[in-house]
């Protein structure tokens, strides 16, 4: 896989250099609540810009169904690019048509341009190779050389993705390196011992990664929705807390894995439980208690770890040498069910370990929650990519980037 410090090294002034970025960023109307992709791929436009090469990123933002929506503009992404960057970013308002061409066409060197949602296209999802394959096409009229930088798109066979480096002389962007050496750590001669924390709401989403990750690991422990799936397989009652009943077998089947490995599988020994889901808009304070997890009353749900269990997860992370988190432990968005996750975060920030934020929520949380971004070994940028990458699974987008 070519670096982009050796594309730099044969030289990029004048050349347009097409970034495929991740620029998926969450909002509230048109106002960025959580900046952390854009910021993750300023270092890498920023080294393009600084040589004399024309660039244009583009990304996907949300799931629009194959033409233009307003509410999924990258409008804002590329207003906020050009503040992290203190220099003015062009912005077409199309993928491939007329503003699209104008506006690279426009570009000088050193600039950078933004396109509109690639997403806007049919073409960018399809699973019809030629579509997909047409669009691709015409991406790479825009541009002399690809950049993949985009970690959190890798596992989507795209146009943008998967099919357009392959039209174009390509590269890796600083990120995607920098997250591919990070999840080496995690699955190549790990440094023990090695703790997993997985949270999160589905235990369904979960098990790939589980089932790679118990021939590795030391301990895995468990919290979010996904919890009470395995407190039920238990026996205990969850009274109306979340629960994916038709994957107990698999639970089951991975308790008795873990159990024969010697891997160690924590769960919640207490849990804040409340009759009702909390408002995460007025986040106003709601009647809620602590129970035991092996005690949760009837009508009442589970949406955080309680304090016995932020302790013994603490204390199960303190000496964890590697560790690899994804997945909040509650309802974090809601401050009477943080703390749970906000346990985890700190027991990491603690720790003199190699600690890695794997993303999506967890990595919303860890900046909701105030924490500082350094304090962590590592913030992955793709949640879903990260975990397909621990699942053992071959990503489209780092296939095509191999030479």
């Amino acid at each position: 896989m070519k670096t982009i410090d050796e594309l730099l090294a044969e030289g990029v002034t004048g050349k347009r250099v097409f970034v495929r970025a991740d620029l998926n960023v969450p909002l509230s109307g048109t106002t960025i609540t959580d900046d952390g992709r854009i910021r993750a791929v300023q270092p890498t436009v920023e080294k393009l810009a600084a040589t004399g090469a024309r660039v244009i990123v583009a990304s996907h933002l949300g799931r629009p169904k194959g033409a233009p929506d307003p509410a999924f503009s990258l409008a804002p992404a590329a207003a906020r690019l050009g503040e992290l960057i203190g220099a003015d970013v062009a912005f077409a308002t199309d993928t491939v048509g007329e503003s699209a061409r104008a506006t690279v066409a426009a570009l000088a060197d050193g600039r950078v341009a933004v396109i509109e949602n690639l997403r806007f296209n049919p073409g960018e999802t399809s699973k019809d190779d030629a579509e997909r394959g047409a669009f691709a096409d015409q991406l790479a009229e825009l541009a002399d050389v690809y950049v993949g930088d985009g970690f959190g798109a890798v596992h989507r066979k795209h146009a943008s993705v998967f099919d357009l480096p392959a039209r174009l002389p390509h590269a890796a962007g600083d990120l995607i390196a920098t997250e591919v050496g990070v999840l080496k750590k995690l699955t190549e001669n790990v440094e023990r011992p090695y703790a997993v924390v997985l949270g999160g709401s589905k235990v369904s989403d979960k098990l790939g990664v589980i089932d790679h990750l118990l021939e590795r690991a030391d301990r895995i422990l468990i919290g979010g929705g996904m919890a009470y799936t395995f407190l039920k397989a238990q026996g205990h009652e969850v009274g109306s807390s979340l629960l994916q009943e038709d994957q107990i077998p698999a639970v089951l089947e991975y308790l008795k894995r873990a159990e024969d490995k010697g891997v160690e599988f924590v769960l919640p020994v207490d849990v804040v439980v409340s009759e009702q889901f909390p408002d995460l808009k007025a986040k106003a304070p709601t009647e809620h208690r602590t129970v035991p997890a092996d005690a949760i009353p009837a009508g009442f749900m589970g949406l955080d770890n309680g304090p016995e269990t932020n302790k013994l997860y603490a204390s199960k992370l303190a000496d964890a040498v590697t560790v690899f988190w994804n997945g909040p432990m509650g309802v974090f968005e809601h401050p009477d069910y943080a703390e749970g996750t906000r346990a985890v975060a700190q027991a990491l920030v603690d720790s003199e370990g190699f600690s890695v934020v794997g993303g999506g929520d967890s990595a919303a949380a860890v900046r909701i929650l105030g924490f500082d971004e350094n304090a962590f070994g590592h913030i992955s940028t793709g949640g879903g990519a990260s975990l397909e990458y621990l699942e053992g699974k071959t990503l489209p987008g780092l296939a095509a980037l191999e030479d």
